[in-house]
């Protein structure tokens, strides 16, 4: 045990001044979206920004591309938050119907095969099945999130779930519990969500 903590606190001393700004603007973007503020997408597309550098450095090439992916979902998120239609309506919580959950299945399987393949087919990638398997689920996390599906808190909490124990693994101590802090948020924003969609 007294091992364990001493490796926590080594870990934590070494953490890069990139890695804690990456995390303080990542934990204000995801309170964000538990709020349904729309200020969610440009603090979200700092963290995303930074930890593209951060998993570039730690081998983890799917999670680092994914963070390619969200800069573009943040900005088309952004817009669709925002934008309204001919109504003067702007888009408002729902739950995924049977078309979105086809999209949901088969963007997740045709990420999760297409970053398997190149990650082992094509990079020293440590965990290529977990990496690909939570890029995969933050995929189509952030496309439910940019259109106020319910549903993007499930995958959010399950990749997050997975991915906590990979970070801590490779030493990344502050990330693991930004995510760990993630997790409770994204718990907190299904049950907000819910509670806005009832309201509706």
């Amino acid at each position: 045990m007294e091992n364990i903590i001493s490796t926590l606190h080594q870990n934590l001393l070494n953490t890069s001044y990139i890695e804690i700004i990456a995390v303080f603007f990542g934990l204000i973007s995801v309170w964000f979206a538990r709020n349904e503020n729309i200020w969610v997408f440009p603090t979200g597309l700092i963290n995303v920004a930074l930890y593209v550098y951060i998993f570039l450095n730690a081998k983890y090439y799917a999670n680092m591309g994914i963070n390619f992916y969200f800069v573009i979902m943040s900005i088309y998120g952004w817009y669709n938050w925002i934008r309204k239609d001919k109504d003067e309506r702007q888009i408002h919580i729902s739950r995924s119907n049977r078309k979105e959950y086809l999209i949901s299945s088969g963007l997740f399987l045709i990420s999760f095969i297409v970053l398997f393949f190149v990650l082992k087919t094509q990079t020293d990638s440590k965990l290529p099945v977990l990496d690909s398997f939570t890029s995969s689920l933050y995929i189509v996390a952030m496309w439910l999130q940019t259109n106020k599906k319910l549903e993007n808190w499930t995958f959010w909490i399950i990749a997050d779930l997975l991915i906590i124990p990979l970070l801590f693994y490779q030493g990344l101590i502050f990330s693991g519990f930004q995510y760990f802090i993630f997790l409770i948020i994204a718990i907190s924003g299904y049950f907000e969500w819910r509670k806005k969609l009832k309201i509706i």
